[in-house]
């Protein structure tokens, strides 16, 4: 992984960002703003419909990876270490497809058995010029 550094390590396939998975969202964080749960009133807003929450394509960054990263030799766990520059540039509309881009920034060893990687990500959406999200994740593996 450490030889990989500068490089896109890889991108996921697309994700429905529809209806059924904001609501849910919604409801497990108690974020109940109309323009995410109500088609009706949203319509009448500048998205001109429903728009995910921000921090629901945050998270599902880590279906993103599991599916875009390669699994390493030896690896036990790995753990999010958190975020650095998180920036929601373009909403996500409701039933639009996003998949995410990893490109490896950083990866250094620490301790002998972990390495601390960090990932250049951009969420794109498809059909869009700009992405929905950028961020900068640490991501802790341990052997």
């Amino acid at each position: 992984m450490i030889a990989a550094q500068g490089r896109e390590i890889g991108h996921s396939g697309w994700f429905t960002m529809d209806q059924a998975r904001i609501d849910a969202f919604a409801e497990v964080t108690e974020d109940r703003q109309f323009i995410h749960i109500d088609p009706v009133r949203a319509a009448d807003t500048m998205f001109g419909g429903t728009v995910a929450h921000g921090m629901l394509t945050l998270a599902m960054m880590s279906g993103m990876a599991y599916a875009a990263l390669p699994a390493m030799v030896g690896q036990s766990a790995s753990v999010n270490y958190g975020f650095e520059k998180v920036r929601f540039i373009t909403p996500v509309r409701s039933g639009a497809r996003i998949r995410g881009r990893f490109v490896l920034s950083d990866a250094t060893v620490r301790g002998g058995d972990k390495l601390m990687t960090r990932f250049d990500v951009v969420v794109e959406i498809e059909g869009e010029a700009r992405p929905a999200l950028t961020a900068d994740w640490l991501i802790l593996y341990m052997f």
